[in-house]
């Protein structure tokens, strides 16, 4: 099927309604005050990251004269136009929320913003006092003149620009910069009689910046940040030592073109063109922000203490009724295959999987890919302990995670400094599927214990995230990760595999086997259903196949949290293709795929979403099911994902989101919340269960 612009919705555009979605969670009153300035600060970080990655790259296309236009038929020019009309309508609604409904209403319930010109002496005096002992000591202001380079800004660090006025100088006017660093706090505590009280650091600095300037008048104070193209890739052609060239892009981002300058509403005219030019920014990157800059910062009174009222209540990721605590991972992976639905239960079985593992002397190898990791990673320093006693640890650190660059490479150093076999990844390619093998000698011979993820071997997202982990001592899954990630440490040429499939050689070729089954199917007149779950759909090949089974009489059911590049219900092209986004307290990240398959259900987990990166140029993996109730629980939660009538969303033909609300006579229904009972349900049960019956206790074996 040949591309048609008019069937694909533009990748950026949608990846902003999709932060448009976790805005909406701002502004809805169901949601706990504190819940909503989380949302809020959330939709701020995810700006951050698109304009230093999505509008970055956008703007070295556009400065290299790049004529291509996108699948939905957009020059750069065009989605650059659309991205800054786009986003200064976020931007405004992100302050409306913020001034006119959230921080009333905190202030209201004890969480004072004290704003300094309005300030009662108490609170003045508290902040002078702060200023002198804690923030003037440590800040350096810049000078900026025409004998001097304009100094490099740190990328999205806050700044105070200051216009000073001296008459005995020529010009009488100068501007300087007050950078206000990474150590001091953003939110300052002040003195209050109920609740809490604070200041910004910024409008502390601001208030007082005549201090650093005694012998001139302040004219204006005023605070702005800039964002960096963080779109700099490696040449990894030339790539010698990958560490540190690693370290050199990370140096490169650091001096970076500007693409945007965020700063107060009320600074004077003059200051925004002196920074506008000397960053060389147009008009349009110029964000005139008529609340806080970084509202992402908020994000630090969540932590706030005796504030519970104004969060969600607490879900405890519950133990899998599956685990028995006093038993060996070892053995109850013996005993049947594992399925674990992140958070809702607890990641600490994987934790404690490769903790033993370290620990037991029949275990004789671990080899396992790590792409982000926590940091102070439980996992990381039990892979250490590994191969510090022995065994042979091999660890596929991958340093291309955007992002997470240099607390990766920390860990590649940490990892070879106790003697793990690291692999930087693959050459061209970003090593993104999650995998972990146990090689252990036993009675019955060399057993390979496997975990298939979908999630990071991080235990800190691991509470925050939705995914979902598969752990098993099949022997052809075994094999098949054995083979994998040997292909992977080896640089070899990929193997067959017996079930799984990987990216970038195979993974796109099932998917469409897959895909195209159930389109033969329902033309011979059988029962034929799709129905994914991903973070991004934007891959044409795939997104054409499905318009083609969905021509051919398929029933589709997309579960699409980010970006769909799909255009749904259009009349003759995809009136049989749903699809929906879930946007609640935990972020949607498991990929989990169900093809009806003429009744002989399939059902995966994948690492992959279906985009050209994912799918071409980075290593990923498809892994079945094998088990049947591990199936049928992943069947029912992908079913739960279509019944939310509270925070879901569904896609119309137009590119818009339309939120879903129950229908007459429908009770409402929450799918996390749905899950996370059935978690506490079903531990509760198994404990009942076991309560009645009795278990006696054995004689410890002797010793031979």
């Amino acid at each position: 099927m040949a591309n048609h612009p008019e069937h694909f919705i533009n990748r950026e555009l949608s990846w902003l309604e999709f932060n448009q979605r976790v805005l909406d969670q701002a502004t809805s009153e169901r949601v706990p005050l504190l819940e909503r300035l989380k949302f809020l600060a959330i939709t701020a970080s995810n700006l951050d990251e698109f304009f230093m990655v999505r509008v970055g790259g956008l703007k070295l296309q556009h400065s290299r004269g790049a004529a291509s236009t996108d699948t939905a038929g957009m020059s750069v020019a065009a989605q650059l136009d659309a991205i800054a009309a786009r986003t200064s309508r976020m931007v405004q609604a992100q302050y409306d929320c913020f001034l006119n409904e959230i921080e009333p209403g905190l202030n209201e319930a004890g969480i004072t913003h004290i704003k300094l010109s309005e300030a009662s002496v108490r609170h003045r005096e508290a902040a002078v006092r702060i200023f002198e002992e804690e923030i003037y000591p440590v800040l350096s202001p810049m000078a900026i003149d025409q004998q001097r380079e304009f100094p490099l800004l740190v990328n999205l660090m806050m700044h105070v620009c200051v216009e000073l006025e001296d008459a005995k100088q020529d010009p009488p006017r100068r501007f300087a910069v007050i950078p206000l660093g990474r150590v001091l706090p953003r939110i300052i505590t002040l003195p209050a009689e109920r609740g809490f009280s604070y200041a910004l650091l910024e409008d502390v600095v601001a208030w007082l910046a005549d201090r650093f300037f005694p012998k001139e008048k302040l004219v204006s104070a005023v605070p702005f940040r800039i964002t960096r193209n963080a779109d700099v890739s490696l040449q990894e052609d030339s790539a010698a030592d990958l560490m540190r060239d690693m370290e050199e892009v990370l140096a490169q981002r650091r001096t970076a073109e500007c693409v945007r300058l965020e700063i107060a509403a009320q600074a004077p005219s003059e200051m925004v063109d002196f920074l506008r030019a000397a960053l060389g920014l147009t008009a349009s990157d110029v964000v005139h922000a008529s609340g806080p800059i970084d509202l992402a910062a908020f994000m630090g009174l969540q932590s706030l203490e005796g504030f519970d009222n104004l969060r969600d209540p607490i879900w405890v990721p519950q133990r899998s009724p599956q685990v028995d605590p006093t038993q060996s991972m070892f053995t109850s992976l013996a005993e049947r295959d594992l399925l674990l639905c992140h958070p809702y239960e607890s990641f600490e079985p994987v934790t404690r999987l490769i903790e033993e593992a370290a620990n037991d002397p029949d275990v004789l190898a671990i080899k396992q890919t790590l792409y982000r990791t926590s940091r102070k990673s439980p996992i990381v320093a039990a892979l250490c302990r590994a191969a510090e006693r022995g065994k042979y640890v091999t660890a596929i650190v991958e340093l291309k995670a955007r992002f997470d660059e240099a607390r990766n490479i920390e860990w590649a150093r940490e990892l070879e400094e106790a003697q793990v076999q690291v692999i930087y990844g693959v050459k061209k390619l970003k090593t993104h599927a999650k995998v972990c093998i146990i090689v252990r000698r036993e009675p019955r011979g060399i057993v390979r214990y496997v975990h298939f993820g979908t999630g990071n071997y991080n235990e800190a997202t691991a509470r925050l995230y939705s995914d979902v982990s598969y752990l098993t001592c099949n022997d052809e899954l075994g094999s098949d990760a054995s083979a994998f990630l040997n292909a992977v440490t080896g640089y070899s040429q990929p193997q067959q595999y017996r079930l799984i499939d990987a990216a970038p050689i195979g993974l796109r070729k099932r998917l469409l086997t897959l895909i195209d089954g159930e389109a033969q199917r329902k033309k011979q007149g059988q029962r034929a259903m799709i129905v994914v779950k991903l973070n991004a759909l934007v891959d044409p090949i795939l997104i054409n196949a499905l318009y083609a089974a969905s021509q051919a009489g398929v029933t589709i059911r997309l579960n699409v949290r980010g970006v769909c590049c799909l255009r749904p219900g259009v009349t003759g092209l995809s009136e049989n293709i749903t699809v929906v986004s879930v946007v609640d307290r935990f972020l949607e990240h498991a990929r989990v795929l169900y093809f009806y398959h003429g009744g002989d259900e399939l059902v995966f987990i994948s690492s992959a979403d279906w985009m050209p990166r994912n799918l071409d140029r980075r290593v990923e993996l498809l892994v079945p099911i094998e088990d049947l109730a591990a199936r049928r629980r992943l069947i029912s939660l992908l079913e739960g994902y279509f019944r939310d009538n509270q925070n879901s969303w569904q896609l119309q033909a137009d590119g818009t989101y339309r939120r879903r609300q129950p229908d007459d006579g429908h009770a409402p229904y929450r799918s996390q919340e749905a899950m996370h009972r059935l978690a506490v349900e079903s531990l509760k049960q198994a404990e009942q269960s076991q309560r009645t019956m009795f278990q006696t206790h054995q004689p410890a074996a002797k010793r031979q």
